[in-house]
C-alpha cells in the first residue's frame, strides 16, 4: 500500500514537472526587451522603469534596446529608433527575446493592441480593446476582432472565462448582434450586464469608471483615448502613471509578442508593461490566440461579419419612403445603433406606422404611438433589428 502511494506521488512530481516545463517555468529567466528612445519624459524615465520591473521580478531578464548607458542591464546598441525597431524585430526572430516594449510602432493591418488599467471608481483592472493598431478596415468588424483581441489577452492573464462589455458607440448593437450569434453557435461570450438600471451589455461612461467588464470593447481612436485619460487622470495630464501601457499587439495572423508605450509614459507605467509582458509570455498568448482565433473561425466568425456589413450595405441603398400621417409619439423603442436609426425609421413608415427618431440618455431611441407601440416592435424584430425589448 506504501509503495504505491510513493509510486503515485513520484508520478504526480513528473507529471507537474512536465506541465511546468511546457507552461515555461522551468526555463531560462523570461528576456523582455524595451526599445529606449523615443520618449517624450527623456531617456532616464525609461531606464528608471525597466530597472524598476527587473528589481521587483527576478524571473526575468530586461534588455534595453539603445544608445549605451551607465545600467546593470543586459544592453543590446542601437543609435537611433529605427534602428531599435530592425534589432527589436531581429531579437523576436530569433527567439532571442520573448517580447519587447516599444513606442510608436506600425503594426500590420489586422492587428491591433489591448491596453490594461485600473479604473478609477473601484480600483478594478479592465482591459480596453483595443488602444492602437487597426484590426479591419471596417469599423464594426474591427470592433467584432477587437473584442476577440481582448478576449484572447484576459486569459493569457489568467482569467479563464473574462467578462465582456461594449462602449455605447456607434456600431455596438451590432457588434453585441455579432457575438451574440457566436454564442450561440458555440463560441461562448460571458456577458456582463451594466450597472445602469437598464443593464444589458452596452455600456455607458459610469461602467467605464467602475470597470464592470473585464474586458471594454471599443473603437481603437475612443480606446487610445480612454487609455490617455485613465493613465494620465491623476498627473492632469502631463505624464501617464498609472496602467500597463497600451498593451500587446494581437491579430489572427500576428506570432510576435510587443507591446505599445505612449511616448508620455512614466517609468511606473514603463515598469508595469515590462511585467505585463512577462505575464502575457508566462500565460503563453499566442498559443491562445491561435486557440480562440480557431473557436470563433468554427463558429462562423466570418460569415457573421460578412453578414453584418451585407446589411447594413443594403439599408443604404434602399428605396427612398415617404412618411405616413404625422401623429402623437409617446412610446420609445430603445437598442437601434446610430447608424441603423434612420433606416429602422423608414421601415416603420414602410409598414404604415408614422415613427420619429430621437436621442435619449442611453443613446438612440424611436418614438411611435403607444398604440402601435407593439407592432412597431414586431416589425423591427422581424427586419433583424436588435432592440430592447422586455418581451423577447
Amino acid at each position: 500500500m506504501a509503495e504505491n502511494n510513493i509510486k503515485s506521488m513520484v508520478g504526480k512530481v513528473f507529471n507537474d514537472i512536465a506541465e511546468a516545463m511546457e507552461r515555461g517555468q522551468f526555463r531560462e529567466k523570461i528576456k523582455i526587451g524595451i526599445t529606449t528612445l523615443g520618449s517624450e519624459l527623456g531617456l532616464d524615465n525609461i531606464i528608471e522603469g525597466a530597472e524598476l520591473a527587473q528589481r521587483r521580478d527576478n524571473s526575468i531578464d530586461v534588455i534595453l534596446i539603445g544608445p549605451k548607458i551607465d545600467s546593470q542591464l543586459t544592453q543590446v546598441i542601437a543609435n537611433s529608433e529605427e534602428e531599435s525597431y530592425k534589432k527589436m524585430e531581429e531579437l523576436l526572430e530569433n527567439d532571442e527575446i520573448d517580447a519587447c516594449i516599444t513606442m510608436h510602432y506600425n503594426f500590420p493591418i489586422g492587428t491591433a493592441t489591448v491596453g490594461k488599467t485600473p479604473t478609477p471608481g473601484m480600483g478594478r483592472e479592465m482591459f480596453i480593446a483595443t488602444t492602437t493598431g487597426t484590426a479591419a478596415t471596417d469599423r464594426i468588424e474591427a470592433m467584432i476582432r477587437n473584442g476577440i483581441n481582448g478576449i484572447v489577452t484576459a486569459k493569457a492573464m489568467g482569467i479563464h472565462k473574462p467578462s465582456i462589455g461594449i462602449l455605447n458607440l456607434d456600431g455596438a448593437r451590432q457588434v453585441e448582434k455579432a457575438f451574440k450569434e457566436l454564442n450561440n453557435k458555440g463560441y461562448k461570450i460571458n456577458f456582463v450586464e451594466s450597472s445602469r438600471v437598464d443593464g444589458g451589455a452596452i455600456m455607458r461612461g459610469n461602467d467605464l469608471l467602475l470597470g464592470i467588464p473585464d474586458i471594454m470593447i471599443t473603437d481603437t481612436l475612443t480606446g487610445n483615448v480612454l487609455m490617455k485619460m485613465l493613465s494620465s487622470y491623476t498627473t492632469g495630464g502631463s505624464y501617464e502613471s498609472v496602467g500597463c501601457g497600451y498593451g500587446p499587439g494581437i491579430g489572427e495572423d500576428y506570432d510576435k509578442i510587443v507591446l505599445i508605450l505612449s511616448r508620455a509614459s512614466g517609468s511606473p507605467v514603463v515598469s508595469n508593461a515590462i511585467s505585463y509582458g512577462a505575464d502575457l509570455v508566462r500565460g503563453r498568448i499566442k498559443e491562445i490566440g491561435k486557440e480562440e482565433y480557431k473557436k470563433a473561425n468554427q463558429a462562423g466568425l466570418d460569415d457573421i461579419v460578412v453578414k453584418i456589413k451585407g446589411e447594413l450595405q443594403s439599408r443604404e441603398y434602399e428605396k427612398e419612403i415617404t412618411a405616413p400621417p404625422a401623429e402623437t409619439v409617446s412610446e420609445i423603442i430603445e437598442g437601434i445603433d446610430i447608424m441603423e436609426l434612420d433606416n429602422a425609421v423608414e421601415k416603420l413608415w414602410e409598414n404604415n406606422i408614422y415613427a420619429e427618431s430621437g436621442m435619449g440618455c442611453t443613446g438612440p431611441i424611436i418614438m411611435v404611438s403607444k398604440e402601435k407601440l407593439d407592432k412597431s416592435i414586431k416589425v423591427l424584430i422581424s427586419e433583424g433589428y436588435n432592440i430592447n425589448d422586455p418581451e423577447r
